[in-house]
């Protein structure tokens, strides 16, 4: 049985992660998408527990795939859950070099974990997370860029200016 893990920060989750996620779901037997507490990024909309509450109602119904939060060295979270595949997506071939370095460096520091890359659907190229909080800050609609659940906490987060 393969557990793969599909990390990031997932602030907020987006319509591309979602295609990634259930992509990876019929890949592997087993898919923990893993929600980095980055200190590095200091720009989190969402607590680590609001990602993963979105996470969890957006993933619900794919029964081969969880959420989980974690801290540190991936190397060292797929070494501690006993996972052996890491998920990336890539949006471009900017994102390569980065996900090539950390792909080495994971394998570095546990040899028994392999890095896959899965292409972002061309129809979610252009999104992220980044963008998605700006549109939504700036009162405009993301509603067709995020799953149900990311919508609607960001309609919270910005009294429903989405």
């Amino acid at each position: 049985m393969v557990h793969a893990v599909y990390p990031g920060s997932f602030d907020p989750l987006h319509n591309g992660h979602l295609d990634i996620i259930r992509r990876a779901s019929n890949i592997y037997d087993r898919l923990t998408v893993a929600v980095l507490n980055n200190p590095l990024k200091d720009n989190k909309l969402f607590s680590i527990e609001e990602r993963l509450e979105i996470i969890r109602a957006s993933i619900a119904g794919m029964p081969n795939v969880s959420a989980d939060k974690f801290e540190g060295l991936l190397a060292y979270y797929m070494r501690e859950t006993r996972a052996s595949v890491i998920v990336k997506s890539l949006r471009a071939i900017s994102d390569f070099e980065y996900e090539l370095q950390m792909a080495h460096l994971n394998r570095q520091l546990n040899p028994e974990v392999e890095t896959t890359f899965i292409m972002t659907a061309t129809r979610w190229s252009y999104v992220s997370s980044t963008r998605v909080k700006e549109i939504a800050m700036y009162g405009a609609s993301v509603k067709k860029l995020v799953p149900k659940a990311s919508f609607a906490a960001l309609k919270r987060k910005f009294a429903n200016s989405t």
